[in-house]
């Protein structure tokens, strides 16, 4: 309900496509909506993630017995046995520390076949979108299919450096769940010099979902 189709299910696809039938990663897979798609559309994907919960979710879905779920993290990646690997929905800034970001990248490297693409989103740092995590800007409410409804908002609890927490409410008729989680934002010289370390060649930087 929180995370319908978007603009970026056209555009991960869209590329992923460039490799027809190509062994796909989906790190941090989630619960499997843009893991799903890539399989109904010929895609021989893998979805990782830590969750069990989320994987569970995902195994319940139509065509889920047509992907691979693995619950884990980048670490358990077998080598060189993907043509195209990504991280959508922020997973890529989800690795707060560079030891760690630098060793997803190279846990990739490794998985990846000679010549293959690695794809992911991060957030302009220009942006500075978390000054719009505030209880007016971010609140909505979302009909469920039960008839009932959540209401749901983000807060900033803190911010060191380029690393932003917070906390995202979700009021139910029954009463209230918190998630805090951490987002690291990288400025574009960070990224690129960080592939390269791990070393990949950057093929395209896009500005939007349209491949701008």
């Amino acid at each position: 309900a929180q995370c319908p189709g978007s603009r970026d299910d056209d555009c991960f696809p869209s590329v992923v496509s460039e490799t027809p039938s190509a062994r796909v990663l989906d790190l941090g897979c989630g619960t499997g909506r843009l893991t799903l798609g890539m399989s109904a559309a010929g895609h021989r994907v893998t979805g990782v993630d830590p969750a069990l919960a989320s994987l569970e979710a995902a195994r319940r879905k139509p065509g889920a017995e047509r992907v691979t779920w693995i619950e884990g993290t980048s670490a358990v990646l077998p080598d060189r046995s993907f043509d195209v690997a990504l991280m959508t929905s922020h997973v890529a800034q989800f690795f707060v520390g560079n030891a760690d970001w630098d060793a997803v990248l190279f846990d990739f490297s490794r998985a990846i076949v000679p010549g293959g693409r690695l794809l992911f989103d991060t957030r302009d740092l220009r942006a500075r979108a978390w000054e719009r995590w505030n209880p007016v800007d971010s609140r909505r409410t979302l009909a469920m299919s039960d008839g009932s409804a959540v209401t749901i908002w983000t807060e900033v609890i803190a911010i060191a450096g380029t690393a932003v927490t917070f906390t995202h409410h979700y009021v139910l008729e029954d009463g209230e769940l918190l998630s805090t989680s951490t987002l690291r934002f990288r400025s574009e010289d960070e990224v690129r010099s960080s592939l390269e370390r791990a070393g990949f060649t950057v093929e395209n930087i896009f500005g939007g979902w349209n491949r701008e």
